[in-house]
């Protein structure tokens, strides 16, 4: 198969650059130092040239508080330039991949987000997602749209934004005190099989369309760095704060849990329990090299 990757430098691209090879696909991996999504023209000759059977996109502007005060870029990258691709697969015949998010929603449903709920993004990044997934869905009729949340993984201890992970993890050993919100909720993403079930998904021809591909276990952020503290067996003071004291530019979901349901019924593979995630996270993040950017 025949696959072009863009992203391929951030936390997700590098688990699915590698799993790509792994399974014998004929990978042409771009990061953003060598295309820049939001050139239309380059992208559209890039996809055209190469002609692929796939084309996956984890390349985002996420960057969730800045985007409240920088919305051009916001939508330049996480819409425009998804338009642009749905645009060029669809002249290939090329299926698309494209990774969304929970902020799509409000949070205040009370229980797991499904794909029929209506979306009511309340940040500019939560809009300019929901942008992307419209353009995908309006322009390439081969297309998987993936909703996700709160990706971690190994490799996102070498890649500039990090992850939650590594944010508790070095916050233990500099011996410093945490105080995390205990009243917003999320279905965190392990990168690995988030990469494995999204090539499932492609290889094994599953229907188009959109699809939550999360973490599957809602848990709050409070609760998650507790995980991640016992199970690196690392001590420290951790504090439970409400949401309202967390001074952030953008509103986040209160309870944006989604549901796998759909996706697993289409014969995709359950995501691993968080504690199997995150101990497999600590064990193979040793093993992880620097990522050349």
């Amino acid at each position: 198969m025949r696959t072009i990757l863009f992203g391929a430098g951030g936390q997700l691209g590098v688990d699915l650059a590698r799993l790509c090879r792994k399974r014998g696909h004929s990978l042409l991996a771009l990061r953003r130092s060598q295309l820049d999504i939001t050139d239309e023209p380059a992208t559209r000759q890039r996809i055209a040239r190469h002609n692929p059977d796939c084309v996956i996109n984890a390349a985002a502007y996420n960057q969730v508080d800045q985007a409240e005060s920088d919305a051009e870029t916001a939508m330049r990258v996480n819409a425009l330039a998804v338009r642009n691709m749905a645009f060029a697969c669809a002249e290939a015949g090329a299926v698309l991949v494209h990774y969304s998010t929970d902020y799509v929603f409000s949070g205040e449903k009370g229980s797991p987000y499904t794909e029929t709920d209506a979306p009511a993004p309340q940040s500019v990044y939560g809009v300019s997602k929901l942008a992307g997934e419209t353009f995908a869905q309006a322009h390439c009729p081969a297309h998987y749209v993936l909703r996700v949340a709160g990706v971690f993984g190994p490799p996102g201890r070498h890649t500039r934004r990090g992850n939650f992970a590594e944010f508790v993890l070095r916050k233990c050993a500099q011996g410093a005190s945490l105080r995390i919100v205990d009243d917003q909720f999320a279905t965190p993403t392990f990168g690995p099989a988030l990469a494995a079930r999204t090539l499932d998904l492609i290889e094994r021809k599953i229907p188009f369309g959109l699809y939550h591909l999360a973490g599957g276990e809602p848990v709050s952020w409070f609760d998650f760095a507790r995980k991640i503290v016992r199970l690196a067996h690392c001590s420290a003071d951790l504090e439970p704060i409400d949401r309202t004291h967390y001074q952030a530019q953008a509103h986040r979901p209160r309870c944006a849990a989604l549901s796998n349901a759909r996706v697993e019924a289409a014969g995709i593979a359950k995501m691993p329990s968080l504690d199997a995630a995150i101990a497999e996270y600590l064990r193979s993040r040793k093993r992880e090299r620097p990522v050349r950017r």
